[in-house]
């Protein structure tokens, strides 16, 4: 009697674990193990593609540039005849498709740049027409892309990236904004905040992943030790951890990466200057620091590495030895071998 009854039990408490670890199992999601991708002057095919998967990718960021003239013109410019075929709609399309066919799921990024490289975080109009005409210019770009998004099956579209005073400044334009692209598009949305803002963004809850454009500043010593970087990362880990629980949303690193240039974890958002001398050794400890410290938390959605260039930038000496691309550098076997765990 006393051995039945003890079946009994097991098999009554093994009925109710069980679907509690199936949920969990369930829970347990694939990384995004993504790479931005620069958009090309001329069409890419199913090379580049493969080029692009040694690094075993399972996202790409596709980027449709917008340009603006300066910090305080509302009118932006996007999918013109001046812009390379990787930015325009029939590149973007076309990249989609590719990527698609070799089976690498796709981020969907229109994104702003301003002439000269000024920061598009201090974008800020001088008076409510310019706010009003600024914000009609964005609807239009980023509806555009979303109706692109979805018509390609898009897995993520992001609706901005760093644009911290204008965020700040039209919360209502913003939600308003969230409301009319899902009215369009029906995959998961983020937004790009900077590492310094990210969680200032005043909608985050519209949003289904807290994206991140991860320029932490984690070391300052020349070429990176271990002991530094984990160090430098015990801060910005509990604060993205932190905000994560206490919106009940996954964190996205929208971009991460590092020069392969001395004192790279010092202000990562940098791109090396003339002074600074080529240190590969640099950027691979960097990005094995972030993998160590990062990619295990059950918070992290995953993220794209910034960047990858297509085969026709890379032929010739064309000043590539100190970007942030890890192409023929010690950095590409880092990111292959944490991009094929499973």
């Amino acid at each position: 009697m006393k051995f039945t009854a003890g079946l009994q039990l097991k098999r009554h408490l093994t009925l109710l674990l069980l679907p509690i670890f199936l949920l969990s199992c369930a829970q347990k999601t694939e990384k995004i193990n993504g790479i931005s991708l620069v958009g090309s002057r001329n069409p890419i095919d199913t090379m580049d593609v493969q080029d692009l998967k040694q690094f075993h990718p399972n996202y790409v960021a596709v980027i449709p540039y917008g340009f603006i003239r300066n910090l305080n013109d509302p009118q932006i410019r996007y999918n013109v005849e001046r812009q390379w075929w990787g930015e325009r709609e029939e590149g973007v399309k076309e990249t989609i498709d590719l990527m698609h066919d070799g089976s690498i799921e796709v981020m969907l990024k229109p994104h702003i740049w301003i002439w000269r490289g000024e920061y598009t975080g201090h974008m800020k109009m001088q008076s409510e027409e310019d706010w009003q005409k600024l914000e009609q210019s964005h609807r239009e770009y980023v509806l555009y892309y979303a109706q692109i998004a979805q018509e390609k099956n898009i897995e993520i579209y992001c609706i901005g990236t760093e644009l911290d005073a204008f965020v700040q400044e039209r919360p209502h334009y913003w939600r308003s904004l969230i409301q009319e692209v899902r009215s369009v598009y029906k995959g998961k949305l983020t937004y790009a905040g900077n590492w310094d803002t990210y969680d200032q963004v005043p909608f985050l809850d519209a949003l289904d992943y807290i994206g991140v454009d991860a320029y932490f500043p984690v070391s300052y010593e020349k070429t990176p030790t271990v002991e530094s970087i984990d160090t430098g990362w015990k801060k910005w880990k509990l604060e993205m951890g932190t905000l994560s629980r206490k919106r009940n949303k996954p964190i996205l690193l929208t971009e991460y990466g590092y020069t392969s240039a001395d004192y790279a974890g010092r202000e990562p958002w940098k791109s090396a200057t003339d002074s600074l001398q080529v240190n590969e050794r640099a950027q691979k400890m960097l990005l094995e620091g972030l993998y160590r410290n990062l990619w295990e938390e059950d918070w992290l959605a995953g993220g794209f590495l910034w960047k990858h260039f297509p085969g026709e930038f890379l032929e010739g000496d064309r000043g590539f030895e100190k970007l942030f691309n890890v192409q023929n550098k010690e950095a590409a076997q880092t990111v292959k071998n944490q991009y094929q765990k499973k």
